[in-house]
């Protein structure tokens, strides 16, 4: 969480202009929190069920949401398969070939309900939901905007003109966590949504909860592929930005922001969401590109201390994948399966969610 909030307070009340798709972060001194934002938008009522069409609030379209079934969980083969893209972005390459072993993996993000049933059985608070350290700042005191030491998270509001700066669509916003997606005055979480503005420790509290773990990159991506060709068009089957971004959002499918799991085809081995909606968080560090040293059969991402984000250098972050409501053609093209970036894992945002992946299927069970 510690970049984010420390380049903000030393950039406060300035914002400077940043280069497309830097990574999310709330701890690397002189990085505005706008750069640390840039990733979560690039590509950054009543609950419904598999048998209730789902009723967009704003765009009146209808949908059937396959909720409940989404709350299962699918075997994986396991497999080769071509891991990365070319001709898009260069931290998607180069490609090559790896193997993954068989696993188990949610049909669906994980949801504000499974959460919140994590939380009542454990107590369990977020780090969203607890006061920031005015140490981790590195600055005086009276340099700290008061606003920056409640607890909080990162908040996407459309802006009313065209801009280019992220500033003027990301917000910290203190009281904003799964329990109040949109901050203290905003509307409860809904529960068929999927849970954001944790932190990867919040995720990996869950998982150790609930039997599973976080994906790896590579089993996240061959999941998401699912044995299909590699796509660059914008898909009409995933919950992404249909017209100019950040100010102009048709809303052909369906939703402004973000659906609840479920209301979109799934993949070919079952899986809903694994473009669009929320961004997903996998265990891995980042790094740009694949590295072709690394091993093929299982392989992870770099250690901690070979980490190296540029858009967050000084922290080591964590690869998400899949991209959010926010992508956009026009603005970042993340809403693919070997799309990744790199985001500072220490702090939750409103575009940012996971789904869990299990070794054997009594833990897949839940039993």
């Amino acid at each position: 969480m510690l970049s984010t909030l420390i380049g903000f307070v030393r950039s406060f009340p300035l914002a400077g202009s940043f280069a497309t798709c830097p990574a999310h972060g709330k701890v690397v001194a002189g990085v505005a929190i706008v750069s640390a934002f840039a990733a979560l938008s690039a590509c950054g009522g009543t609950e419904p069920d598999n048998a209730v069409a789902q009723m967009d609030r704003t765009s009146g379209l209808a949908r059937r949401c396959a909720s409940e079934k989404a709350a299962s969980a699918v075997e994986v083969a396991g497999g080769k398969f071509e891991m990365g893209q070319s001709g898009v972005y260069p931290e998607e390459g180069p490609v090559r070939m790896v193997e993954v072993s068989p696993f188990w993996i949610d049909r669906g993000e994980v949801t504000n309900a499974a959460f919140a049933r994590f939380v009542t059985a454990t107590g369990y608070v977020t780090v969203a939901e607890k006061p920031v350290d005015p140490d981790i700042f590195q600055v005086p005191a009276e340099q700290i905007p008061p606003d920056m030491l409640k607890p909080g998270s990162a908040v996407f509001t459309k802006p009313s003109r065209a801009s280019n700066r992220y500033s003027d669509w990301w917000a910290y916003v203190p009281g904003a966590s799964w329990r109040r997606p949109y901050g203290p005055t905003g509307a409860e979480y809904r529960p068929n949504e999927p849970v954001v503005h944790l932190a990867y420790a919040d995720m990996a509290a869950f998982a150790h909860w609930r039997g599973g773990r976080i994906p790896t990159e590579a089993e996240w991506e061959f999941a998401a592929k699912a044995g299909q060709p590699d796509y660059i068009a914008q898909p009409a089957e995933a919950n992404s930005w249909q017209g100019v971004f950040p100010v102009a959002n048709e809303k052909t499918d369906g939703f402004e922001g973000l659906a609840p799991v479920g209301c979109f085809a799934p993949n070919a081995l079952g899986l809903y969401d694994m473009v669009g909606n929320a961004w997903e968080m996998t265990s891995d560090f980042y790094a740009p590109g694949h590295d072709p040293a690394r091993p093929t059969r299982d392989p992870k991402g770099p250690s901690e201390n070979d980490a190296y984000d540029p858009g967050n250098p000084g922290m080591p972050s964590r690869v998400i994948k899949g991209g959010s409501y926010l992508c956009a053609p026009n603005y970042c093209r993340r809403y693919r399966p070997a799309a990744r970036t790199g985001r500072d894992s220490g702090m939750g945002a409103s575009n940012v969610g996971f789904r869990l992946v299990y070794d054997t299927a009594e833990a897949a069970r839940g039993t």
